[in-house]
């Protein structure tokens, strides 16, 4: 799980480099060139849509999503554990849903070229239905692993 945490990482960083790199480009080749590539826009959607599908699935490993953190901390150490077993079942459920039907919509636009671009015009879901499936595996290995049981307080 480390390499695939630090895989999903280091493509959504260089997802988002490279969205910068082709803005850069877009940028140059409009008010320099005169001449504005119709690639640039679709390329950047898929790169940005992969920095933060990766990104996002990174967040569950590391516990960095979004979360009512506030209730969870407030409750005793074993009902704490229960919630926040809770929240990452949410979690893990919304990978799925994401799974699904990033994987639906690309399969159904497959076929269809992209406008600007030689791709699919689905493209962009396919980094969502990958982030999909590593938020389910990054959460139910969050949700099964051995509680940190923080020591009693003094005083």
């Amino acid at each position: 799980m480390d390499a695939l945490a630090r895989g999903a990482i280091a493509l959504a960083a260089t997802a988002l480099v490279g969205m910068a790199g082709v803005e850069v480009w877009q940028v140059f080749a409009r008010y320099v060139l005169n001449a504005s590539p119709g690639w640039t826009e679709p390329v950047a959607l898929l790169l940005l849509v992969t920095a933060m599908s990766m990104g996002a699935a990174s967040g569950v490993r590391s516990g960095a999503h979004f979360g009512f953190f506030i209730v969870v901390q407030s409750v005793r150490p074993a009902m704490r554990r229960i919630l926040e077993r809770i929240g990452l079942a949410i979690v893990a459920a919304v990978g799925v849903m994401f799974a699904w039907w990033g994987g639906k919509l690309f399969a159904d636009g497959v076929g269809v070229a992209m406008a600007g671009a030689a791709l699919p015009q689905s493209m962009p879901f396919l980094p969502l239905a990958i982030a999909g499936v590593l938020m389910f595996a990054f959460a139910l290995e969050r949700m099964f692993e051995a509680p940190v049981i923080a020591p009693p307080e003094r005083g």
